[in-house]
C-alpha cells in the first residue's frame, strides 16, 4: 500500500474498506465542527447523505488517510471521474481533463498546522496524474475557506448553486 510523510510528522495512505467506519466517525465529526462554527456547510454527511458515495469512494481505492502516530487528523478523496455534484456544479466534462478533490476534511485537533495546505502541495507534486486540473467546489459564503483554496493556488471560475468552483493547474 502506497504511504508517504507530509510535514515530517503526518503520512498518507489509501483508505481500506476496514478503515470505513472510522472515516464516516471522523466526517461526522468535521461537519460538527464546522456547524458549530455556525456555517452551513456538510448537514447532508450529518443525515449520512453521503454514506454510500464515501464508501464507494473507499472501495474504488480513491480516499486517502492522513495520520499522526497512527491517530486519524485528516481525510480527502481524488476522483479522475465526475459524480452527479461535479456535473451539477461543472457541468458535463467532455475532455476529461480533470481530477476532482472531495471531502478535504482536517479534524478540529489538527486544525491551524498548515495540514491542509500540506495536503494540497503533496496532491500537487506527488499524485502521478494526465488530468491538466484539480477541479473541487465550496459553499460560496465561507470566507475562511474560499480564501484557503486561493492562499493555496486555486483560481475561482465561477459559482454555480451557491457553491464557489476551483480549479489549479496540475505542474506536470
Amino acid at each position: 500500500m502506497m504511504q508517504a510523510r507530509i510535514l515530517n510528522t503526518y503520512q498518507i495512505k489509501i483508505a481500506g474498506e476496514a478503515e470505513s467506519g472510522q472515516l464516516m466517525d471522523m466526517l461526522k465529526e468535521v461537519a460538527i465542527w464546522i456547524q458549530s462554527q455556525g456555517i452551513d456547510q456538510w448537514q447532508y454527511l450529518l443525515e449520512g447523505g453521503d454514506d454510500d458515495e464515501i464508501k464507494q469512494a473507499i472501495s474504488k481505492g480513491n480516499t486517502y488517510l492522513v495520520t499522526k502516530d497512527d491517530e486519524l487528523a485528516a481525510t480527502f478523496t481524488l476522483s479522475s471521474k465526475q459524480n452527479d455534484w461535479d456535473k451539477h456544479i461543472f457541468g458535463v466534462e467532455a475532455n476529461h481533463d480533470s481530477l476532482y478533490l472531495h471531502r478535504l476534511a482536517v479534524k478540529p485537533k489538527f486544525m491551524k498546522k498548515c495540514l491542509g495546505a500540506a495536503v494540497i502541495k503533496w496532491i500537487d507534486e506527488e499524485i502521478a496524474t494526465d488530468k491538466q486540473y484539480l477541479k473541487l467546489d465550496c459553499v460560496e459564503n465561507n470566507p475562511k475557506l474560499n480564501a484557503f483554496y486561493k492562499n493555496n493556488g486555486f483560481e475561482r471560475i465561477g459559482v454555480t448553486d451557491g457553491h464557489s468552483k476551483y480549479r489549479k493547474s496540475f505542474k506536470n
